[in-house]
């Protein structure tokens, strides 16, 4: 396949739905705060994300493991057991959005300091 240039403001670009997935509220959960820990079953990762259906975590998942990001193994035994880890590729994603989530916790205040100068000028509080 021939390498395309990647444009994300580009509508019709691919890397624009793997930045999507990626940024993705469920995305980040499940790579970001569960499998970086590593290796987890279907259960446990629903078990520890808060709100996230089944319908939507099993998608998520799909379509994380289509991106290159998950790896999903199903053990031949019944009832089946599935396990989902990170790849190398999805490691290295985990990693930089970390540094966003580092940022976030570690300038919070000034974030908030910045919404209540803004409602405050908006007349919103």
């Amino acid at each position: 396949m021939e390498s395309a240039t990647v444009d994300v403001f580009d509508i019709n670009c691919p890397s624009r739905a793997v930045m999507e997935h990626l940024s993705s509220r469920w995305g980040v959960l499940i790579q970001i705060m569960l499998l970086r820990e590593g290796t987890m079953r279907f259960s446990e990762l629903r078990r520890a994300i808060g709100g996230v259906s089944e319908k939507m975590l099993a998608q998520t998942l799909q379509t994380l493991e289509r991106d290159g990001i998950v790896d999903r193994f199903v053990h031949p035994v019944i009832p089946p057991h599935v396990d989902y880890s990170l790849t190398e590729l999805g490691e290295q994603a985990a990693r930089a959005v970390n540094t966003l989530f580092d940022l976030i916790a570690g300038r919070w205040t000034d974030f908030e300091q910045a919404q209540d100068a803004y409602d405050k000028r908006k007349g919103e509080k």
